[in-house]
């Protein structure tokens, strides 16, 4: 695909690249105090400064920049399949959050490897640039940074803005500087989009048409959450027959619903087991309380507890184990939802065969949630007595419950397609495969 000349730089964006490096010390700080935090070594910290702490493998280089887990994981999959059309080439993930680099390490393609992305300076940018090389740049969802975009097109690198979704108030914020919104999509040689309404915004913003393809979600083709087998029995086996719904994700401020909910269904179907996997692991303590000050009785993963036949609660405060209790169970609320947070993935409980409730604030996923609403693969709710309701609409009507996992299954299938068509269009931009 041939690439127009970019536009030239703004007035903006050297206001911009002049405060970037007036402020470097500062973000430097603050982005090195979170890594030394987690407790990762000082080799790690300064790959945030662009100096790697792996050599580049030889020949082509594909990198894929995201911004934490959801992103870093949706590309896993992608990675794998490009790999297997591209034998030869490389790959480098760069993603800014330690969780995210955990993640990935436990779930790496073969030919990869993870780094911390360069803070968007010049010196920490062209240290970066200078010694990957990358051949192909991908930037994932809304990942981005003006100086990190501008100076990888410097070097003849072809960029690819993938499963790009933006808000309403950044597209807002992006149409009332039009030429610096047209300069920094100009560096894009292709914009692969999850909606049309993204495409229609990118157009607006100054995107040149031709370059703007509208996909699917990326999501909605990552290979399924891996499942722990040997937990999974375990905890099937403490349980027994008791009927099992999973509230996952959740955030502050709804547990309380969930567990609401949970006291009413309770009163119908007394043996109702609840798995409560907040989003943050970290509230496990603050979460506990909420379960044992409602008056029901819990067991906590993060202790080394496992539910017993009277364990009502059990408080899964885990990190990368969501996909086994997607296995455990196929009634899945997702979090995020019941307030105006904007939703999580609801492609990973469906990819493990789940139907999905969810709250209204889900607007990062509007469009996704739309169509699943509509093709019975989903639920909304309002309130603890709505939550209550559905999941005992589905406890109580199997023939209900197993037409939501079919229609989600389908969903999930007719996404597939997209994954080769997206791994066509993105090696079609190496260099030596370029027509």
């Amino acid at each position: 695909m041939a690439q127009t000349a970019p536009a030239q730089r703004t007035l903006l964006y050297s206001l911009y690249c002049g405060v970037s490096t007036l402020i470097a010390p500062l973000a430097w700080r603050k982005v090195a105090g979170k890594l030394r935090d987690y407790g990762l070594p000082e080799e790690r910290v300064r790959e945030r400064l662009g100096h790697a702490s792996l050599p580049r493998p030889a020949g082509q280089l594909i990198w894929f920049h995201a911004a934490s887990v959801g992103e870093s994981l949706s590309v896993l999959t992608l990675i794998a399949r490009m790999g297997e059309q591209a034998p030869d080439a490389e790959f480098l993930i760069t993603s800014g959050t330690p969780t995210s680099a955990e993640l990935i390490a436990k779930r790496m393609p073969p030919r990869c490897r993870h780094q911390f992305p360069p803070l968007d300076t010049a010196a920490a940018v062209d240290r970066f640039l200078a010694h990957w090389k990358p051949d192909l740049a991908v930037f994932v969802e809304s990942e981005l940074w003006p100086q990190m975009l501008v100076r990888a097109r410097k070097t003849g690198c072809p960029l690819v803005l993938l499963n790009a979704r933006l808000s309403d108030k950044s597209v807002a914020g992006w149409t009332k500087r039009p030429d610096t919104a047209r300069f920094i999509l100009d560096q894009f040689a292709l914009l692969v989009t999850q909606n049309q309404k993204t495409a229609a915004n990118l157009q607006t913003m100054g995107a040149a048409p031709d370059r703007i393809r509208p996909g699917s979600n990326l999501k909605a083709v990552s290979a399924p959450l891996p499942v722990d087998q040997d937990t999974l029995d375990k905890v099937r086996g403490n349980i027994g027959e008791r009927a099992v719904w999973v509230a996952s994700s959740t955030h502050e401020g709804e547990e309380e619903t969930v567990l609401e909910a949970h006291k009413t269904l309770l009163k119908k179907h007394p043996d109702l087991f609840l798995l409560l996997a907040p989003r943050h692991p970290e509230r496990g303590d603050a979460v506990e309380k909420l379960v044992k000050d409602t008056g029901l009785s819990c067991a906590r993963r993060s202790k080394g507890v496992m539910p017993g036949t009277q364990t009502q609660v059990y408080l899964a405060d885990t990190l990368g184990e969501v996909g086994t209790w997607y296995a455990l169970c196929p009634l899945v609320f997702l979090g995020g939802s019941l307030r105006e947070i904007g939703g999580h993935n609801p492609f990973e409980p469906m990819q493990a065969g789940a139907a999905v409730i969810t709250g209204t604030g889900h607007y990062n996923f509007a469009e996704t949630y739309a169509e699943l609403s509509a093709l019975g693969a989903a639920a909304e709710v309002r309130s603890a007595a709505e939550l209550a309701d559905q999941v005992a609409k589905w406890l109580e009507q199997p023939d209900a419950f197993l037409a939501a996992r079919d229609a989600a299954g389908a969903f999930i299938s007719r996404q597939s397609d997209q994954l080769d068509k997206t791994v066509d269009a993105l090696l079609a931009l190496l260099p030596d495969r370029r027509p």
